[in-house]
This record gives structure tokens, C-alpha cells and sequence, in this order.
């Protein structure tokens, strides 16, 4: 075999006019140089204070047009000098055109990942003592586009991006090295998929999984439908927050509205309230709360209505029924900034009817995971409420996801889930 060519002498097919030496990356698992992909002057300043996202308008596309590169594709992110600001990978179509995911321009290869899991698996391990927590969460664990939960030895991964979408061998690879699961579960449902081009996929790695698996919380097993239920079976992201509750709940009746599988209610029966009852749309999550109810014993203080959750607070109005704690904690209502008016109104009118609903003295837990909706607003939607129902509230504490799932410092949006334990007296 001949010596390989010069640096000087590697073509340009492309014609960017990026020198040699700024094409000069890392290979690929395929052995191929990373293509290149240049910022205009300046606009690399938000990649060197710690964010990760590189927007289409900064990409210089007269010397590295996006329209060469394929959806995911790997790429060395250069600022306009030719300087290297690390490896990820671009989508051409998407208003974000490329994510950061190693500064030292490492190849987006198996030994990476391996890397990266063992990092994410240190801090989960320090907090919790058993198996059950969300192992990656995208940017904040340095793997943008990816989310990971841990279920014993069953993981469910998702890919939200094409980057990773073409990458699922290797991630899969380096989560068999890590943490030798016995299945390992593809659910690629998420509705960010559509965004970047991407079908919805569902398949299992090793084992088959031939239904719901354990999940452990507090002093209680749970089921999680891994396959068939919402986002990746269970929202470990409350968890630390039904922890906080826990003093508060001696004796008490419980109202749990959006209640999936019944975290919550449960969490509070096992923890010293006397009932709760748990309202969810999704007839499939009733018979969850049911099950998991019956499973640990605790099926005659808890309760599953299937219904609206308006509707049913509406029904409870007219009865007179009254609750000691109302938690809720909906689905997202701003999903998208443009949304923010009705989904800010649609919040105030929950808050403000679970209020009508508790007891003189009672507690409210206000949640939100929509990251367009800050907390503040969620303050004054429950202080509105109040004030229109004649009623003084209390701000005791804020409410934050779990540490499973760590805020990127300069990434506002890996801090969405936010909420407030309120108590709510009479004027």
C-alpha cells in the first residue's frame, strides 16, 4: 500500500473553501474525517460560555453549506477562523442546525459513549441506592438528543434527534458495556421526532420484554409500561418532590389529579395520609393506579376515577367534596412559546379549581413541566386564584426535578419541571 496523501493534498468535494488543516478531524467508526462545519465570526461566543446548540443563521454556509450534509451527520464544529470548537452532528432542515457533543473533538464512537454513561452512572449512583432513576438526560449528561431510564436491568432509551437516531448501535453498544442490562428498550415515540424527519420506532434489544416491569419508589414497587405507556413508562422526575410531601401527609385526604399510575396518591397513602384519590383521563393509567394500589396492599385508601379532570373537579364542586392536599401536576399546557397565552389561562383555571375543592386549611401542589411557562407565572396564576376565590395563600416551598435529571447551567431549557407546595387559608 502507498503512504497516504498529504494534509495539502485532500480534496474538497464540496468546494467550502475550509483549508486542510481546519478539515483535519477525528476519523468516524467508518474511518472518514468528520465533516466540517463553520461558524461565522462571532457567533461561536454561546458555544464557549457551555451551550451546546448551534442555530442555522450562525452557520456559515457559503464556505460549509448545510445542504451538503445528510440529517445527523457527524461534523467538526469550526469557528470562523478555522479553530476547532469540538465533534457533533448537524441536521440540515432544523432551525437547530447542530448540536456540540465533545469540546476535544473526539469521534462519536462506542468508547465516547462508555465514557459519558460511566460519568451519568457515577452521579445516580452517589444519590440513589437502588437501580431506578433516569440514567442520561440529553444535554444536561452531555448527550444531547438521547434519554436514558434505568428499571433494574430493563433501560429504555429514546432518540430525539437524527444525530443519535443514527447512532443507536453504538449507544447500544456502550450501555452493554456500562451496565450489562438484560433489555435494553428503543422507544422512539416521542412526538420531538417529527421535528428533525424522523418515524416513530419501538424494539427491544436482548430479552424480550413480554410486559410491565418493576419500578421502585419510597417503600413501594410499581408496575411501568415500558412499551405501551406515556414518555418512557414512568416520570422519575417528581420523585424528590413526592419525597417533600411525605411530612406533610399524617391523617390527610388526597386529591391527585393527572395521576398516570398513581406516583403521587400512592407515595402519599404509604407516607400517613389516610386516602387519596387519583383522576387521570387515560382509562389504561386507571387501571395502572389500581393495580399498583392492589400490589402494595394499599387498594382500600386508594381510589381511580377515569375522567376529565375538569370535569371531575366540576362534579366534586356541586357534591361539596373537600380534600386536605390536591396535587396537581398536568401535562404540559405551553409546549411552544407562541402558546403561552391559552396554556398560561388553562393553568389558572386548574389551579384555581383545585383550590375550590380544598379544605380551609388545606395544601396545594402546583406543578408545570412546560419549560415556556416560568415559575413566576405559576405563582400568580395560584395567588390570582386565591385572590378570586376569596382565599390567602402561602408559598412553603419549590418544587424542582429530581437530580436524576441536573440542569444545564447555560441550557434554560433542561430546566422545565417546576411547581410550589402552597397552603391555602381562608381570607
Amino acid at each position: 500500500m502507498g503512504a497516504p496523501p498529504a494534509r495539502e493534498e485532500i480534496a474538497d468535494p464540496a468546494g467550502s473553501g475550509v483549508s486542510a488543516s481546519e478539515r483535519g478531524g477525528p476519523p468516524t467508526a467508518s474511518g472518514s474525517a468528520l465533516a466540517p462545519l463553520v461558524l461565522k465570526k462571532g457567533e461561536e461566543r454561546r458555544l464557549r460560555a457551555g451551550h451546546l446548540w448551534v442555530f442555522s443563521n450562525e452557520v456559515d454556509v457559503a464556505r460549509t453549506p448545510l445542504t451538503a450534509l445528510q440529517p445527523g451527520q457527524p461534523v467538526m464544529l469550526l469557528d470562523s477562523t478555522g479553530k476547532t470548537l469540538g465533534s457533533g452532528y448537524a441536521h440540515p432542515n432544523t432551525l437547530i442546525a447542530a448540536r456540540l457533543v465533545d469540546r476535544g473533538g473526539h469521534a462519536l464512537d462506542r468508547s465516547l459513549f462508555v465514557h459519558r454513561l460511566n460519568v451519568a452512572l457515577a452521579l445516580r449512583e452517589r444519590r440513589y441506592a437502588d437501580p431506578y432513576y433516569r440514567l442520561v438526560f440529553g444535554e444536561s449528561d452531555g448527550l444531547p438528543g438521547l434519554t436514558v431510564d434505568r428499571f433494574g436491568d430493563v433501560l429504555v432509551a429514546q432518540a430525539t434527534t437524527a444525530g443519535i437516531d443514527r447512532l443507536q448501535d453504538e449507544i447500544t453498544d456502550a450501555l452493554d458495556k456500562v451496565l450489562k442490562p438484560r433489555s435494553i428498550v428503543w422507544k422512539n415515540d416521542s412526538s420531538a421526532r417529527a421535528i428533525e424527519g424522523l418515524g416513530n420506532d419501538v424494539r427491544v434489544v436482548g430479552m424480550p420484554v413480554d410486559g410491565p416491569v418493576e419500578v421502585r419508589e419510597g417503600r413501594l414497587s410499581f408496575s411501568a409500561d415500558v412499551l405501551e405507556g406515556q414518555k418512557t413508562g414512568w416520570f422519575y422526575d417528581q420523585r424528590s418532590n413526592r419525597d417533600r410531601l411525605a411530612p406533610w401527609l399524617k391523617g390527610v385526604s388526597v386529591l391527585d389529579l393527572f395521576s398516570f399510575a398513581g406516583g403521587w396518591g400512592l407515595r402519599a397513602v404509604a407516607d400517613g395520609a389516610a386516602s387519596a384519590d387519583c383522576v387521570d383521563v387515560s382509562g389504561r393509567a386507571i387501571q395502572a393506579v389500581r393495580a399498583n394500589a392492589e400490589r402494595n396492599g394499599l387498594a382500600d385508601r386508594v381510589t381511580g376515577h377515569s375522567s376529565d379532570a375538569f370535569d371531575f373537579l366540576k362534579a366534586a364542586r356541586a357534591e361539596r367534596r373537600r380534600w386536605d392536599v390536591v396535587i396537581v401536576d398536568p401535562p404540559a399546557f405551553v409546549k411552544r412559546k407562541k402558546d403561552f397565552k391559552e396554556g398560561a389561562l388553562a393553568y389558572r383555571r386548574v389551579f384555581e379549581a383545585a383550590m375550590q375543592v380544598l379544605a380551609k386549611d388545606g395544601l396545594l401542589v402546583a406543578c408545570s413541566c412546560s419549560h415556556h411557562y416560568p415559575r413566576s407565572a405559576l405563582v400568580e396564576a395560584v395567588q390570582a386564584g386565591a385572590r378570586h376565590l376569596d382565599r390567602q395563600a402561602q408559598l412553603l416551598e419549590f418544587l424542582a426535578q429530581g437530580p436524576d435529571h441536573p440542569v444545564h447551567p447555560a441550557i434554560p431549557e433542561t430546566e422545565y419541571l417546576k411547581g410550589a407546595l402552597f397552603r391555602v387559608l381562608p381570607a
